[in-house]
């Protein structure tokens, strides 16, 4: 049985039946699956006890843990234990940042600034929707280094792109750059965010919606907690009526994505047309590739 991706949160609200025979649609325009005939899927595997309580009562799925989620995710595609669904990244193949972000993310640190070469590049993170036309844009920005494209902002460690797309984890896609403050300042990287991203979308952002494509500037230090807030008050100010959607949070721990996540744009996206990352680049961003 083969699901697109982007369909998966769909069948998450599911879960709460015992069977599935309900179609459904993801909300992604452009990977749009319109199963109007999907078959009735038996869960002889306790799903049931997962949702009730001692009493017999219903129990909100919410109530159960997020590692619950995958395994029963790995039922549905078939992975079973380590299965597809819940595959580990294997971070140490993936060029720098990477590693060195893992190893913060492990040991439970957000960090604030990475040294490489005997150069400090701070860190800053931000969650615009789908992270691949989120990221080529700040890889444009001059005094952005180095960039890479993960998770972030929930409990779960090392969560993978299905686990994050099931919304089983709490996590948003974001990008984390690293940057030089002698050359870029962080209210730079602030008005990039807010050039690109609409504030007042909730959950979501452009044809991507669910929790995982919330956007947030989620800082780094205090120094990056007292701009960002100064900045959302002033374009809070925009709209009197509506209220910001985007988070204005301190950041938790980032984790990377799989390796083919990372600068997919420019290395040509699922139509392999490379997009330029070159500094100050304004060609138009196809965020699909």
């Amino acid at each position: 049985m083969h699901f697109n991706k982007r369909a998966i949160p769909a069948i998450a609200a599911a879960v709460a039946s015992t069977t599935i025979v309900r179609a459904f649609t993801t909300n992604s325009v452009s990977n749009r699956v319109a199963a109007t005939a999907l078959p009735k899927v038996n869960m002889p595997w306790g799903t049931k006890s997962l949702l009730s309580s001692s009493r017999g009562g219903a129990k909100d799925i919410t109530t159960t843990t997020a590692t619950s989620l995958p395994m029963i995710f790995d039922k549905l595609f078939g992975g079973g234990s380590g299965g597809a669904f819940s595959a580990g990244i294997d971070y140490t193949a993936i060029p720098f940042p990477v590693p060195e972000l893992a190893e913060m993310a492990k040991e439970g640190k957000a960090g604030d600034e990475v040294v490489r070469n005997g150069k400090t590049y701070k860190l800053a993170t931000f969650a615009g929707g789908c992270f691949w036309g989120f990221e080529l844009f700040y890889q444009r920005i001059p005094g952005v280094e180095y960039t890479a494209v993960g998770y972030t902002q929930g409990p779960e460690i090392e969560p993978t792109y299905n686990q994050v797309c099931a919304g089983a984890t709490k996590h948003t896609e974001a990008v984390i750059v690293l940057y030089d403050p002698e050359e870029c300042t962080y209210e730079t990287l602030l008005d990039g965010f807010f050039e690109r991203v609409n504030p007042l979308t909730v959950n979501g952002q452009g044809n991507d919606f669910g929790p995982q494509y919330r956007t947030g500037v989620y800082y780094h230090s205090d120094e990056q907690k007292e701009l960002a807030e100064a900045r959302f008050a002033l374009e809070q100010e925009k709209y009197s009526n509506r209220k910001i959607a985007s988070e204005c949070k301190a950041a938790l721990p980032f984790w990377p994505a799989e390796k083919y996540h990372q600068q997919y744009l420019e290395k040509g996206g699922r139509f392999n047309s490379p997009q330029s990352a070159e500094k100050g680049c304004t060609d138009t961003i196809r965020c699909y590739g």
